[in-house]
């Protein structure tokens, strides 16, 4: 009987950004493409980054979308891990583009607000009337198939974005598919885990929603869409 050969496979850590405020005091929205990590965002980052120094994981590539508060938590890791390395920029993994909310009609609105992370999400559902989840999955996978065809590294880390990231999850937890599972939570300054092999279908999710400083998620029970119609409902009340 031959021996058997293990599977070579290299590691992605994948995160989410940290926290962020996407409303001021007044209630209105602050750009999303601007707004930085708060305070709360920082210290999640460092407690990321102070993870991977714990268990002294070195990356050989960093990779953000572009925007300012995956570029701030990617350095803020960095920092913690002491590791001298430029972040690149992947804007084909820009967070999912919503529409002009004065668009929609209220009575449409919880649903552009939850309907694209709510279970198996079919790929035409459009987020907040903007990006469908099929236009999505197009940008996002060919960007990952290029990340895997290049063998210069070993472990890589990719911060990016909660839907972003849940079309990377889904693809990985569909073998190289396109089925989007909306309900996976990303929690911000999160970490998960995927090794990858050889084969398009060669995925092994290792870790998923780690949060480093709240392992356990004791005190969040909902989504921060949910959390951020919240906010938005009770500001146009207001």
């Amino acid at each position: 009987m031959p021996q058997y050969q293990l599977p070579k496979r290299r590691r992605i850590y994948l995160m989410r950004h940290g926290d962020v405020t996407y409303f001021d005091a007044s209630g209105r929205m602050i750009d999303p493409d601007a707004v930085p990590l708060n305070a709360n965002g920082g210290a999640q980052a460092r407690a990321a980054g102070h993870a991977f120094a714990e268990q002294q994981i070195r990356f050989d590539r960093v990779i953000a979308s572009g925007l300012p508060r995956t570029v701030e938590t990617a350095q803020r890791v960095l920092d913690e891990t002491g590791q001298q390395i430029d972040i690149e920029i992947e804007p084909a993994w820009l967070e999912i583009r919503g529409g002009k909310l004065g668009s929609i009609p209220d009575a449409d609105l919880e649903a552009a607000f939850l309907g694209v992370f709510d279970g198996i999400v079919p790929e035409d559902t459009r987020f907040l009337g903007g990006e469908t989840i099929g236009s999505l999955f197009d940008r996002t996978l060919p960007a990952l198939a290029a990340l895997r065809d290049d063998p210069s590294w070993d472990c890589v880390l990719l911060v990016l974005h909660g839907g972003v990231n849940r079309a990377i999850l889904s693809h990985a937890l569909s073998a190289g598919g396109r089925t989007f599972y909306g309900h996976i939570a990303q929690t911000t300054g999160c970490i998960n885990a995927l090794d990858v092999g050889a084969a398009p279908r060669d995925w092994v999710l290792r870790l998923i929603n780690h949060s480093p400083p709240s392992p356990l998620h004791r005190d969040t029970r909902n989504t921060t869409m949910e959390m951020l119609y919240a906010q938005f409902t009770q500001y146009k009340r207001s």
